[in-house]
């Protein structure tokens, strides 16, 4: 099972650097790029929420699930 973050992706389409997301949302450079780099093992609904909020999308938007078949 894999869970892709493609928070790049829609940073990308809003035209917002990184470090204006982490200033909006209020967590760390550190854990945005956690985040993008598919590293992280949770994400907070609070924060899930407040990057939606911020980049105007919907979770399905950043989150994709990929199967096993498919991720290799």
């Amino acid at each position: 099972m894999a869970i892709i973050v493609n928070l790049d992706v829609m940073l990308a389409k809003r035209k917002m650097s990184v470090t204006e997301l982490s200033e909006k949302v209020g967590i760390t450079m550190s854990n945005i790029s956690i985040l993008k780099n598919g590293k992280a093992k949770a994400i907070r609904f609070s924060t899930l929420d407040e990057i939606c909020k911020v980049l105007d999308c919907q979770p399905g938007d950043i989150l994709e699930y990929r199967s096993d078949d498919e991720s290799e």
